[in-house]
């Protein structure tokens, strides 16, 4: 029995490698799309970029339906093609909106400690014998 598992090891450690790559696409893809759709960003990015991007996901999630059985390289290869057709489109949104808001560029809410009377102080425990 051990002998079958270490033979069929690589063959289920290249499926896994597949099943991460399909994974990571479909989520990329699926992300993109509500990214999109949210009602803060909706507004900033222009409609022809919107279309372009939003035909791209619709794409790749048919093209995703179609190949259930396609290799780690085409998924990754996918994700690349997506990628470089949405982050251009979202940096330049993301680019405008700092600069019209005015932030700095840091993290939301840095430098602001957390009050000593937060209700964020986890579960009660009690020692019980």
């Amino acid at each position: 029995m051990v002998a079958e598992a270490e033979k069929y090891k690589s063959e289920d450690e290249a499926n896994k490698m597949r099943i991460e790559a399909k994974n990571a696409l479909e989520n990329y893809a699926y992300s993109l799309r509500n990214s999109l759709n949210d009602e803060k960003l909706k507004e900033k990015i222009p409609e022809a970029d919107k279309k372009v991007v939003d035909d791209k996901v619709t794409e790749m999630i048919q093209w995703l339906d179609a190949h259930q059985s396609s290799e780690r390289e085409e998924y990754e290869s996918k994700q690349k093609e997506l990628e470089g057709v949405a982050n251009p489109v979202l940096q330049k949104v993301y680019a405008s909106g700092a600069d019209a808001s005015g932030m700095s560029g840091g993290m939301p809410g840095a430098g602001t400690a957390p009050s000593s009377g937060s209700a964020d102080q986890g579960p009660k425990i009690e020692e019980v014998d």
